[in-house]
């Protein structure tokens, strides 16, 4: 860990992205800072120095274009000789040699490419931070504080307290209230670490303060203020699609930060009566049978400044008729974690992720099996259920095809009496039944308008969909 001092932080959070929880119901700081120096008499003995800790980054060389040690050896038109292409190994042999040797001390060996790996230019240090740098949500602030006696006497009983105050709430971090530190010697200090868990966007103010005696005996109080903003790392921007009774969610992940994110996991958390599974690309062979990938799973590159990566999954819901609420649409939410490129950990929770709301019906209409030949003008017989969706007893109930608004001649109709009653149904029970039909013309026809009438309450319900057919010869 690096310690990087923070004099003064004036970054300003420009977005807040979807997806990610926001605090609201900003807190003065100003106003809390005047009353807090009320208290204040004269130049105070103490000062507060608060560092960041951080890690370095890669020292890239500016280096110029460098060259293979056979390229001074190996022309172009080398294989055109069959002579020289034969002494080729040989040259490249003694190329290589002659530039590993320790013993030159030319420059001209500083162009020479000794090793793949020296084309990256990373020449293996690391550098500190020159700046305060960043701080993204779901990271942990960690901060280096020293309280420095800068007068000729020594102070004593100190009580520090170190606090964390964002736009909702206020964190203590640190509090010698019960155990203060004795004294501070002239040109003395006093350091401690603090940690905070970013939760939360926007404006973060670091308060430091010291309750002491100074060399004369007077009771002290020190308030100091280091401020810095709280940026979105990445944003979450998710779609909804509902196939039949299969529900799939979308989620695309975008780096805001200007480093590569290295995606741990992205997990969703499905809400209460659903299940949920992550769909993936079929993957080579080979990967399919490495033994490497079974005990070490590698991590998701995000690339810095704007790369986005998809995750894409298969919800299905499994409560019951009774658990199924109208209105509720909540799906669930995505568990994100990654790491930077040194390492440093990160993790974020989206909120809920709302689907199409569900709209409770007092019926169901189901087919539950079409019959796998049907012929010309032959009868045959369509398998239905009829679900009671309530919580009480409803019925009887009289099925038919309904006639549409066209004047078009039904291509499949009922094969004997028009109307089917069907007796009462217990709440949240189902009755099987079947329905007659038959087909009048060849090819791909619809079964349209197979209706529903409750002849005690005198209701419509709305028809089962279109039910397409293959109607063939004998």
């Amino acid at each position: 860990m690096i310690l990087q001092c923070s004099p003064a932080l004036s970054n300003t959070c420009s977005e807040k992205k979807l997806g990610l929880k926001i605090w609201q119901n900003p807190i003065r700081f100003e106003e809390e800072k005047e009353a807090m120096s009320s208290g204040q008499g004269g130049p105070h003995s103490l000062a507060f120095r608060v560092m960041r800790l951080c890690k370095p980054s890669f020292q890239v060389d500016p280096i110029p274009l460098l060259l293979d040690p056979s390229d001074l050896v190996v022309g172009e038109d080398i294989f055109d000789d069959p002579i020289a292409s034969a002494q080729l190994p040989r040259l490249l042999h003694h190329s290589q040699v002659s530039s590993s040797d320790s013993s030159d001390l030319s420059y001209r060996s500083r162009f020479l490419l000794h090793h793949p790996s020296d084309s990256i230019g990373l020449s293996g240090l690391l550098v500190l931070p020159q700046a305060f740098g960043a701080i993204y949500l779901g990271e942990t602030f960690c901060s280096y504080i020293s309280i420095n006696n800068s007068s000729n006497f020594e102070v004593r009983d100190i009580i520090i307290k170190a606090e964390m105050q964002t736009e909702r709430q206020r964190l203590l971090l640190l509090d010698t209230s019960k155990s203060p530190v004795e004294s501070i010697r002239a040109g003395g200090r006093y350091d401690f670490i603090v940690e905070h868990d970013v939760k939360e966007l926007g404006a973060h103010t670091l308060v430091c303060t010291a309750l002491y005696y100074d060399g004369d005996g007077e009771r002290k109080y020190l308030p100091q203020f280091f401020k810095f903003i709280v940026a979105n790392p990445l944003s979450v921007r998710t779609k909804v699609r509902v196939v039949k009774e299969i529900t799939f969610l979308e989620a695309c992940i975008e780096n805001h930060t200007k480093s590569n994110l290295f995606m741990d996991q992205v997990e969703f958390e499905p809400a209460q009566h659903w299940s949920a599974k992550i769909l993936k690309a079929d993957e080579h062979h080979s990967d399919k049978n490495s033994q490497t990938r079974e005990t070490f799973k590698p991590p998701i590159l995000i690339k810095s400044g704007g790369g986005i990566h998809n995750y894409l999954y298969q919800l299905k819901s499994h409560g019951s008729a009774q658990t199924k609420v109208e209105g509720s649409n909540i799906l669930g939410k995505l568990q994100i974690t990654w790491r930077t490129n040194l390492g440093e950990p990160g993790r974020l929770q989206t909120q809920q992720i709302m689907g199409t709301p569900i709209i409770r019906k007092d019926i169901e209409l189901h087919v539950v099996e079409v019959p796998s030949a049907i012929k010309l003008e032959r009868p045959f017989s369509l398998h239905l259920k009829l679900a009671n969706e309530t919580d009480k007893e409803l019925g009887p109930f009289e099925v038919w095809l309904s006639q549409d608004d066209s004047r078009e001649e039904k291509k499949v109709v009922i094969n004997g009496l028009q109307t089917v009653v069907l007796p009462r149904v217990e709440a949240f029970d189902s009755t099987d039944f079947h329905l007659n039909l038959i087909a009048t013309q060849l090819g791909v026809q619809r079964i349209t308008g197979i209706t529903i009438f409750n002849t005690r309450e005198k209701q419509t319900y709305e028809p089962l969909p279109d039910l397409e057919i293959f109607v063939d010869l004998d």
